[in-house]
């Protein structure tokens, strides 16, 4: 009885290869396997683009954060500019003052500069006129003794 199964099992086989059922049957299954294939490989890219698109999100959100901070910096740097100028007015007012007293006082140190050069210069002078008179008088003694001498 089993041989007459098994034989009706092939010969129902073969019916069904020769009318083209079972290669039907084979491309309809591989169709269904590659389509879940495809599926998986489409769930597996969504999955692996949320981590991006979350760290996108985390960056983004990191940068509006840094611009505003470089907004509220700027604002306090205004305001503390706004604070603190008087004072620079003032210090400005101080340094002019400082230098323009420098500047005299400079200006009186090369007025007494020269009037020394000047005065060290007369001297200078007075004793190079002084030392050519000496010379001179040396010079015409010389000559004098000389002549007084041809003359003896």
């Amino acid at each position: 009885m089993e041989r007459l199964l098994d034989f009706g099992r092939k010969a129902m086989f073969y019916v069904r290869v020769l009318s083209g059922y079972e290669e039907r049957r084979i491309r309809s299954y591989r169709l269904q396997i590659q389509q879940r294939l495809e599926q998986a490989q489409k769930r597996k890219a969504d999955i692996e683009k949320v981590p991006e698109q979350i760290i996108l999100t985390e960056v983004r959100r990191m940068v509006e954060d840094m611009k505003s901070m470089n907004k509220k910096l700027e604002e306090t740097e205004a305001a503390i500019e706004e604070y603190f100028k008087p004072i620079d007015k003032e210090a400005e007012y101080i340094l002019k003052a400082q230098l323009e007293g420098e500047e005299k006082t400079m200006k009186q140190m090369m007025k007494a500069m020269q009037t020394q050069a000047l005065f060290e210069k007369a001297e200078a002078e007075k004793a190079a006129n002084l030392e050519t008179t000496k010379t001179d008088r040396s010079v015409q003694e010389s000559t004098s003794s000389d002549d007084r001498a041809q003359v003896r």
